[in-house]
């Protein structure tokens, strides 16, 4: 979240007197401060589209282009398309799952896609539709139409996926 933004006036102030700064409280006073995570170094990346990308992945209703993400955040990021496999079969796609992962987004480009995660119910998405799936959410796809195509976009690149039980 960026620091919050106060407005100036075109006014002069008047004048203060000096006044010495109280010391502000600092969280986990007394514990030895962590040093913050160093990111990965990134390398330029470009991918074009081309059908011969598109392979059999995660699901086997689902094919993956992937836009060469990982490789490019040193295992930071992984973006891929998602074509789902037509016709859908409600028995093969709605099985329960999460991922173990820190950020999980998803960006609907073609067709559209029903889908239910824990504490928010069933929800269509159609193009231009984009939702977040907080981490270990637990959610599974419905239904989806046959030209379903998704970007998705996760932290870290290589996750755990989790069926959960019928």
């Amino acid at each position: 979240m960026a620091p919050a933004r106060t407005k100036t006036s075109a006014r002069r102030p008047a004048a203060r007197k000096a006044v010495k700064p109280r010391a502000k409280p600092v969280r986990g006073a007394g514990k030895a401060a962590a040093a913050p995570a160093k990111r990965s170094s990134q390398i330029f990346r470009v991918s074009h589209h081309s059908e011969d990308d598109f392979e059999l992945g995660l699901r086997t209703y689902a094919k993956y282009r992937d836009l060469g993400m990982a490789k490019a955040t040193s295992g930071m990021v992984q973006a891929h398309v998602i074509r789902f496999v037509p016709p859908c079969r409600p028995e093969e796609v709605s099985k329960l799952h999460f991922h173990d992962v820190e950020f999980q987004m998803i960006y609907v480009l073609k067709g559209w896609i029903k889908t239910e995660l824990e504490g928010q119910g069933a929800h269509v998405m159609r193009p231009g539709s984009a939702w977040i799936q907080p981490p270990k959410i637990k959610h599974k796809v419905l239904d989806y139409s046959d030209d379903a195509e998704v970007l998705e976009i996760v932290l870290p690149a290589n996750f755990d996926t989790v069926e959960l039980g019928a």
